[in-house]
């Protein structure tokens, strides 16, 4: 009899639990972030139903092509929660993706949310590493789509003889992004450390710190 009570009390508080989201979910329609306050880890606060319009839900920032005159020859249009207020706690989000001709955005990962990529335009080649240490990689073209995990380290790269373009889409309304090369090169990390810990050769990582604008 007491086991089948403990059993019917903890079907009770699975049932709860897994009860708890839709109704938090049911509390508001939405809630378009307050820029004004600060971000919380749960995302930013709600401005206040009575002063929002139309325009607050619309994002017009993907239409057009990114600047990729840099030396990645790439550039990124985010549709994150902090310029797209709108997808504040929705758990959604998107980006444009620009890459030129010989473009590459290097190993990164987004440590907050699964990527959905959607090519447009032109042929890119990209993958991503497993935490079994296996590459996962293709040259994908227009009408083709790729997952990248959450957490695990991913590329691209344009292969193609034009510009390439993606969209890509999130599971959270700012997956973050950290850039192993910026990481390492463009912060002030000893360059007698990541010497030692990448066993690339001091000239090398003076180098690529000269190229990132990193100091140490």
């Amino acid at each position: 009899m007491k086991n089948r009570i403990v059993a019917v009390a903890m079907a009770a508080v699975a049932a709860v639990t897994l009860m708890a989201p839709a109704a938090m979910a049911a509390v508001s329609d939405f809630c378009v972030a307050d820029l004004t306050a600060p971000a919380t880890p749960s995302g930013f606060p709600c401005k206040k139903e009575e002063t929002l319009t139309v325009e607050d839900f619309v994002f017009s920032g993907l239409g057009q092509p990114g600047n990729t005159t840099n030396f990645l020859k790439a550039s990124v249009t985010p549709a994150f929660d902090y310029l797209f207020p709108a997808v504040n706690g929705l758990g959604v989000s998107t980006a444009r993706l620009d890459l030129d001709v010989g473009g590459v955005f290097p190993l990164h990962v987004h440590p907050y949310g699964n990527e959905l990529m959607v090519v447009t335009q032109g042929r890119i080649l990209a993958g991503f590493i497993s935490s079994g240490n296996k590459l996962y990689y293709k040259t994908l073209k227009k009408g083709d789509a790729m997952v990248f995990p959450q957490g695990l380290l991913h590329f691209r790269v344009n292969v193609g003889s034009k510009p390439a373009v993606a969209f890509s889409s999130y599971n959270s309304a700012n997956a973050g992004i950290q850039v192993t090369a910026y990481a390492l090169f463009e912060t002030n990390f000893p360059s007698e450390l990541i010497s030692r810990t990448t066993f690339l050769s001091p000239p090398e990582v003076q180098r690529l710190k000269a190229v990132f604008g990193g100091t140490g």
